[in-house]
């Protein structure tokens, strides 16, 4: 198994003009990252839209990515949705398209208890036994939480391997779990416990200084990195002045890395987001397009 730590990032998915997925771009994006911080990536998570992916396109990118990067390089495909079957169904279909692991979020609007959380994450982890499981705690988007109990508990199914924790308020150590951070501003607070890395959206655009800060705190000099952490503040910021992916696409067009195109009902940033954008991308000295 490949280690599932270090700087994540979790890609945007790009579209065409016609709203199609850009497996070009996409190619192109999944390189660039690998070569400015990223130890791996995440293929349709939140950030890459994936809630508006169809099961065909997710494993497409995933194809055509994995041809881009090569066998070595971590692949991990968000599979999870509110219907366990289809998590199920999609899980399989990751494995089998070269996958190495599944982020699998709590599942959102049907507000299961506790034990229907508990159940979910189990059927999946069985379908594919042998594909890795990363869970995704974001009670900010999904409303419920599961709690470091039971995130706990859960990390007895042997391919329960990792969490993805972004509730900022129970962030630390879990027995039997890598603890990777799901905000970018938690990222130094997990290097600090000792956790397994972060799964970021800053690292499209800053991703050398967030490997610099994992590369810091693997020699012991974490004031290295929180020097670096808080030179990278406002752009942790910015680049959620609306809901994510929204200004990340504003950023990737900037930058010269991809379009600003999302999939409804997410829409591009205003010209206020825009400019909160830009000012936060030449805050940290990358030459932006004009206009």
């Amino acid at each position: 198994m490949k280690q599932i730590q270090g700087v994540l990032t979790a890609m945007a998915t790009p579209f065409d003009e016609a709203g199609a997925i850009d497996l070009d771009a996409g190619r192109r994006l999944a390189t660039h990252l690998l070569e400015h911080g990223s130890h791996g990536l995440i293929i349709a998570g939140s950030t890459g839209e994936g809630a508006t992916l169809t099961d065909g396109e997710t494993i497409e990118l995933l194809q055509a990515v994995r041809k881009e990067v090569g066998d070595d390089v971590l692949l991990i495909v968000g599979t999870g949705t509110n219907d366990t079957r289809h998590s199920c169904e999609l899980t399989r279909m990751a494995a089998d398209a070269s996958a190495d692991a599944s982020l699998v979020v709590v599942p959102y609007y049907n507000k299961p208890n506790r034990a229907g959380i508990r159940a979910h994450f189990e059927t999946v982890a069985a379908a594919v036994p042998d594909l890795p499981m990363v869970m995704y705690n974001i009670p900010s988007r999904v409303i419920i939480n599961a709690d470091v109990e039971l995130l706990g508990e859960l990390a007895a199914v042997d391919n329960i391997v990792a969490v993805k924790q972004a509730n900022d308020d129970e962030l630390g150590p879990i027995e039997g779990l890598a603890v990777l951070a799901g905000n970018d501003n938690t990222f130094l607070r997990v290097l600090e416990f000792g956790g397994a890395g972060v799964i970021g959206v800053a690292t499209h655009v800053v991703g050398d200084q967030m490997r610099a800060m994992w590369d810091a705190a693997q020699e012991n000099d974490l004031n290295r990195a929180r020097e670096i952490d808080a030179e990278l503040a406002p752009i942790y910021r910015d680049l959620f002045v609306t809901t994510n992916p929204i200004p990340l696409k504003a950023a990737l067009e900037m930058l010269g890395l991809a379009p600003d195109r999302l999939r409804l009902p997410l829409v591009s940033a205003d010209p206020d987001e825009r400019a909160a954008v830009r000012a936060a991308l030449e805050g940290v000295g990358l030459s932006v397009a004009a206009g």
